[in-house]
């Protein structure tokens, strides 16, 4: 567990604010650093199409083509456009998720 997030936080918040309230403040924005809170999430291909690492590729295959077929804009020819846009915009989410599971399993 790293632990120098919170150490800089503390004596930063407590020179800045010359309070223990802004060591305090300090300490929880360094143990949001240490947690990789602030961090943005690395895109995980699985988790689109709903499934684990540890997914069959007949699995892989079953969970593409259950939700291509649902998001597919094709099937939305008389819906709004707004939720054409949305279709497509997750219809080429799963495509790119799918191509990319595909790319880690060829490796």
């Amino acid at each position: 567990m790293r632990w120098y997030g919170k150490l800089l936080g503390f004596v930063a918040g407590w020179l800045l604010l010359r309070h223990p309230a802004g060591a305090l403040i300090g300490l929880l924005i360094g143990h949001a650093f240490d947690a990789d809170w602030l961090r943005p999430k690395k895109h995980d291909p699985y988790a689109v199409l709903g499934l684990g690492e540890d997914a069959t590729d007949g699995e892989v295959d079953r969970a593409y083509r259950r939700l291509i077929a649902q998001y597919h804009p094709d099937r939305l020819t008389g819906a709004a456009e707004e939720l054409r846009h949305q279709a497509e915009s997750k219809a080429r989410e799963i495509n790119a998720a799918y191509d990319q599971i595909q790319k880690l399993r060829r490796k």
